[in-house]
């Protein structure tokens, strides 16, 4: 009887665990898709904050420190 009851702790033991190991790998998708999206939306900025850039660097007049046509 003695070893019933210790294989039944160590059952529930093991069930309370994976319980555990459930629900911290459920979070952690969680967590692990916000930040995919959070990426995705970060690099969908960067990407048109750089066109931007390029947009109005292409239009932009030439550099300051040319010499005058004068000279």
């Amino acid at each position: 009887m003695s070893e019933l009851k210790t294989l039944d702790e160590r059952i529930d033991f093991l069930e309370t665990k994976l319980t555990f190991l459930d629900d911290t790998i459920e979070t952690l998708n969680k967590t692990i898709t916000e930040q995919w999206l959070k990426i995705e939306a970060l690099s969908r900025q960067l990407a048109s904050l750089n066109e931007r850039l390029q947009e109005a660097e292409s239009r932009a007049p030439g550099p300051a420190n040319e010499p005058p046509p004068h000279y």
